[in-house]
């Protein structure tokens, strides 16, 4: 690598990190968000480098061939994120007066392929409910995590992440941080408040060990858990029950929403739940329901 290339690079690299303490500071980006941009942002630094292209003010033609391929080595909706994130970048660097001419200002984003989310069924759902051992602390701390996370829909970190103050088991409900730092009200129903209360006076204290800490589900070391944790547990525990459908924290998320709309909750109201900012992007879930509306249409009409 030349000096002048590494000048680059490292220019480019300052400019991420100030990039990236704006994009904070402004909208309260969690820290996986704001992970996504630094990875998506080294890497076309690093494409851009491999071309002898200057990555802080790259051609425009650049951008589109780098996009391009991202699409062809690795998915359309890769390439969809990564142009996302070189867009807010840029304009971030024009607004600072690093750079005159945004690189992306005439690109287009690849057009994601419309798919309906993957969910699983309520009876796969009791099967999963079935499977942690509760005759164990982690049994009884798990059962109450899956419940909670079937019952309200929430994203996977927001669950991990959850406080022992935000969870009123009186009124039953759950106070959720969700993206950008907002805040959201979510009903916890009877069986996860239940469930949450019976761990918390049987398992909590156990699995803590006298250590202090203010994480409702805490791992075996008094911290909370990771992400990652939750989905091993998760997938393990579909293992051992024979649930065939793929299980994930966020398929149980399309669950909670699909489950919802067919037993005639509306739009608007999962869409809170959800804490989605945009109704068109719960809509996707209405797809699901008329589905399966179909299904039972054609199943059982006698003209179906």
């Amino acid at each position: 690598m030349n000096e002048s290339a590494n000048s680059f690079l490292d220019q480019f690299n300052v400019q991420i990190e100030r990039f990236l303490d704006a994009a904070w500071l402004e909208s309260g980006l969690s820290d996986n968000t704001l992970a996504a941009y630094r990875r998506d942002l080294v890497l076309f630094s690093k494409w851009a480098n491999a071309q002898h292209i200057n990555p802080v003010s790259p051609p425009a033609p650049a951008v589109t061939d780098y996009i391009a391929h991202r699409s062809k080595q690795y998915s359309v909706r890769s390439a969809a994120r990564s142009f996302s994130s070189l867009k807010r970048f840029y304009r971030y660097l024009i607004r600072e007066k690093i750079i005159e001419e945004d690189p992306c200002a005439k690109g287009v984003a690849p057009s994601l392929p419309k798919s309906l989310p993957k969910t699983v069924s309520e009876s796969e759902i009791s099967k999963l409910l079935e499977a942690p051992d509760c005759r164990t602390p982690i049994g009884l701390r798990d059962r109450a995590m899956i419940e909670t996370l079937y019952s309200t829909g929430m994203r996977v970190s927001e669950l991990v992440g959850l406080k022992v103050n935000q969870v009123d088991l009186v009124v039953g409900v759950c106070k959720v941080t969700g993206k950008g730092s907002k805040q959201r009200l979510v009903p916890l129903g009877e069986h996860a408040a239940d469930w949450i209360r019976t761990y918390m006076e049987e398992a909590r204290d156990q699995l803590l060990k006298k250590r202090i800490s203010n994480d409702l589900f805490p791992g075996n070391r008094g911290r909370a858990m990771t992400r990652q944790g939750f989905w091993q547990k998760l997938n393990k525990y579909a293992v051992l029950c024979g649930v065939k459908s793929t299980v994930s924290p966020h398929t149980l998320r399309h669950a909670f929403a699909t489950h919802l709309l067919n037993h005639g909750a509306d739009l608007r109201s999962v869409q809170m739940m959800l804490g989605h900012s945009n109704l068109s992007t719960t809509q996707i879930y209405t797809h699901v329901a008329q589905a399966r509306m179909q299904k039972l249409h054609q199943a059982h009409h006698p003209r179906g």
